[in-house]
C-alpha cells in the first residue's frame, strides 16, 4: 500500500541515511497535514507529528503567515511541485536529504565555574538537530522572500534544493557551519 503526502508524493521508498535522525523523521501519511496539537501532551509528542507538517508550522512563524496554515500548505505544495519539475525526483526525498545536511552535530553551551561562564562544545541530540534544521530552512525561505519580488514558494524550493546539495549559499547550511565552527573553537 502506498502512502501519499499531499495526495501526490509517495513516502514508502524514502531513504534516511543519517541513523541518528532516522527515528525522529516521521513521514507517516495522514489525510491532511494538520494534527491540531493532538500529540502535544505527550513527553516526546513532536516525534509523532509528520516532519512536513512541522516544516509547515515553522513557516507560520512570521507575522504575515501566523495562523494561516492553509496558505502555508499551498506554498509547500507549490514548492514541492517546483522541486519535482526541476529535479525529476521525489521532493520528499530531497527534503529529507536537505534536513540531514543542515542539521548541526555539535553546538556550544555555557558552563558556570564559580562566577565565570565558560563556553563548552557539546553534541546535539537528534531531536534538537531536526528542530534546528527545519527552523533554519523555514527562516531561510522567509528571509529570502522578504522585501523581494521572488515568491515564497520559489524561495522555499530554492532553499531546500541548496540544502540538499550541501551548498554554502543556503541559509540553513551557512547557519550549521557557523554553529559548528563556534563549537570547534570552544573545544
Amino acid at each position: 500500500m502506498e502512502q501519499l503526502i499531499m495526495n501526490k508524493y509517495d513516502v514508502s521508498g524514502i531513504q534516511i541515511k543519517d541513523q541518528g535522525l532516522a527515528t525522529y523523521i516521521n513521514l507517516t501519511s495522514y489525510l491532511n497535514l494538520d494534527t491540531g496539537g493532538r500529540f502535544s501532551n505527550y513527553l516526546s509528542g513532536k516525534r509523532n507529528v509528520n516532519t512536513i507538517e512541522r516544516l509547515l508550522n515553522n513557516l507560520m512563524r512570521t507575522e504575515k503567515w501566523t495562523g494561516k496554515k492553509y496558505s502555508a500548505y499551498k506554498v509547500m505544495s507549490q514548492a514541492f511541485d517546483i522541486i519535482a519539475t526541476k529535479t525529476k525526483q521525489n521532493p520528499v526525498q530531497i527534503l529529507v536529504s536537505a534536513i540531514e545536511n543542515s542539521a548541526p552535530r555539535e553546538e556550544v553551551t555555557r558552563l558556570k565555574y564559580g562566577g565565570i561562564a565558560v563556553p563548552k562544545s557539546v553534541d546535539v541530540s537528534p531531536s534538537r538537530r531536526l528542530d534546528e534544521a527545519l527552523r533554519n530552512i523555514a527562516r531561510g525561505a522567509t528571509k529570502a522572500s522578504f522585501k523581494h519580488k521572488i515568491h515564497i514558494q520559489d524561495c522555499l524550493a530554492n532553499e531546500i534544493l541548496l540544502a540538499a546539495r550541501n551548498d554554502a549559499n543556503s541559509f540553513a547550511i551557512s547557519k550549521k557551519e557557523e554553529i559548528e565552527r563556534v563549537a570547534a573553537s570552544a573545544r
